[in-house]
């Protein structure tokens, strides 16, 4: 319900009189921290792009989106949204769908051809990246923009690593993939495709390189020994999905196990589905609670028809099937042996127990340190040897595309502070908008909107891409749900409710600003600011 409020004067007031000396406090525009960008690990400005998405300027809103991050139309497909969850609106009816408006932006960019700024003048410094993943591209993209010459060694046939290789076609098509990263390459980045570094030392001499960023990626699966098991039956998740990528698909026959529970395996089941399994089937040993893979891909792969077993191990193969055995938890939650077996019929196991990255590049930098086969950085995501930076996948961190652009990202920033001798300076975050800084009876209840799908047969045998985009007047209602939590977007309530008149419009876009001769600090405005953009503070006696 909308408050109101009564304001009793002393008689004889004028409000054209000073009433600055009344004041215990004053109040103060200022910018707080919102949750959706505290939470974006590619630092998006996202109540920024959301903005300008809300009034319909979509260019803009992608101008203000690929200051952080080059690759919108992919993030919009494949980012598990990390931003959505921390939305102040789910407190009032539900997220805000970031991601859906996301892709819809990004799509936009590509529809229209738009263009990213050309790079500053020329620092006369050379960078190579190793590796054409999300860290690679991220951080090419922001040090070519930022006047460096860039290179990427790629060593394979293909750019994109784990956008390519780990995520298949009917969650990120690839004429989107390979636009994307066109974008980047058309900026002045240089690729060189089938070029492993081998020696980064020889490597920076031969290019004259002054610095490098490795983002190798985690293409490297890991094995475990299965007991009578047929070794050509058993092949890893990555060389799988890898494999998904040329002419000659993987034979994995109509009946299909996979081991593991996060994103891969569920990739790799509904992949299989997709070319003709009869029986595509996840062994997990934990429960679905403690299941890594993120919530909506386990409901899809449901809903496809794969079958999970929960709390199940494989024990033993055999001639075209598997025994797995039941698990229990104990009372600390972890899973034990029950003895209780179970033959499933298998022409192929696929292993998505995780990844590792090929660190055989680092050989000969004894000055890097390695641990649990991850490459440990500062927090200027430099290695041990100066002018070598890490990121992606090989750094300790969630494996997920949004890390790695954000890596990338940083990284770049830190590259060219090192190579203008000029060290960068990460700035302070402002306090965090919660939900106790907004007012939400001036919101009505508008429910999040949902991506079409397509249907089920469709999605079960072909590699079409199963989650549609928004039309535009759906994005544009997704986009206006933004409560613009912490900062003014400029609606004049503290403008009509000052009793006093010292609130001061500075013009479209500029905001506002307080008399202070008038404001007697009554603190309407800030009980009446719907998006908590304003604040009292005690004045200094």
């Amino acid at each position: 319900m909308k408050k109101s409020f009564a304001i009793t004067l002393d008689p004889g007031t004028s409000l054209a009189n000073h009433t600055g000396s009344w004041r215990t406090s004053r109040p103060v525009y200022t910018n707080f921290l919102p949750p959706c960008n505290a939470a974006c690990p590619a630092g998006e400005d996202i109540q920024g792009w959301l903005f300008h998405a809300e009034i319909g300027n979509y260019e803009k809103a992608w101008q203000s989106l690929v200051e952080n991050n080059p690759i919108p139309a992919i993030m919009g497909r494949v980012c598990y949204h990390p931003c959505e969850d921390s939305c102040n609106r789910k407190f009032i009816d539900e997220p805000v769908s970031i991601n859906s408006v996301e892709r819809f932006i990004g799509d936009e960019a590509l529809r229209n051809g738009w263009s990213f700024e050309k790079p500053k003048p020329s620092s006369g410094k050379r960078v190579l990246v190793i590796g054409s993943g999300p860290a690679g591209l991220s951080a090419a993209y922001q040090l070519v923009r930022a006047g460096h010459k860039v290179e990427i060694h790629e060593a394979g046939s293909m750019s994109g690593g784990m956008l390519r290789f780990g995520i298949p076609k009917y969650r990120l098509p690839r004429e989107v993939l390979d636009a994307e990263i066109k974008r980047i390459l058309d900026l002045g980045v240089t690729l060189k495709l089938n070029t492993k570094v081998t020696n980064i030392p020889e490597a920076m001499k031969a290019g004259k390189f002054d610095a490098v960023f490795m983002a190798v990626g985690a293409h490297v699966g890991k094995h475990i020994e299965i007991p009578d098991a047929d070794a050509n039956k058993v092949m890893d998740a990555v060389s799988v999905l890898r494999s998904m990528e040329g002419e000659e698909k993987p034979m994995l026959g109509k009946r299909v196990v996979v081991y593991g529970g996060g994103n891969t395996a569920i990739d790799v089941a509904r992949s299989a589905k997709r070319m003709g399994a009869t029986d595509s089937t996840i062994v997990y040993r934990r429960t679905r609670e403690r299941m890594p893979a993120t919530v909506s891909e386990v409901d899809e792969v449901l809903e496809e028809g794969i079958k999970i077993k929960w709390l199940s191990t494989i024990k033993h193969g055999g001639e075209s099937e598997i025994t797995v055995e039941k698990m229990k938890l104990d009372d600390k939650g972890f899973p034990q042996p029950t003895g209780e077996l179970e033959t499933l019929k298998a022409d192929s196991v696929v292993l998505a127990l995780g990844q590792d990255s090929d660190l055989s590049l680092l050989e000969g930098l004894s000055d890097i340190k390695i641990k649990d086969g991850m490459v440990e950085v500062g927090s200027d995501m430099m290695t041990g040897h100066s002018g070598v930076f890490a990121g992606g996948d090989m750094v300790p961190s969630d494996r997920t595309v949004a890390v790695a652009v954000g890596h990338g990202k940083k990284a770049a920033r830190y590259i060219d502070g090192w190579l203008r001798g000029k060290a960068y300076i990460l700035p302070p975050k402002h306090e965090l908008a919660s939900f106790e800084k907004i007012n939400p009876w001036y919101y009505s209840d508008a429910p999040r909107t949902a991506r079409p799908m397509i249907d089920m047969q469709h999605r079960q045998s072909t590699f079409d891409e199963v989650q549609g985009g928004l039309e535009e007047t759906i994005a544009l209602f997704e986009a206006r749900r933004c409560l613009s939590c912490g900062n003014c977007f400029g609606c004049n309530n503290c403008y009509s409710v000052c009793p006093d008149n010292a609130v001061i419009k500075l013009g479209p876009g500029r905001r506002f600003k307080i008399n202070l001769d008038y404001c007697k600090g009554c603190g309407l405005c800030v009980e009446e600011c719907p998006c908590g953009a304003i604040k009292m503070v005690q004045e200094d006696i």
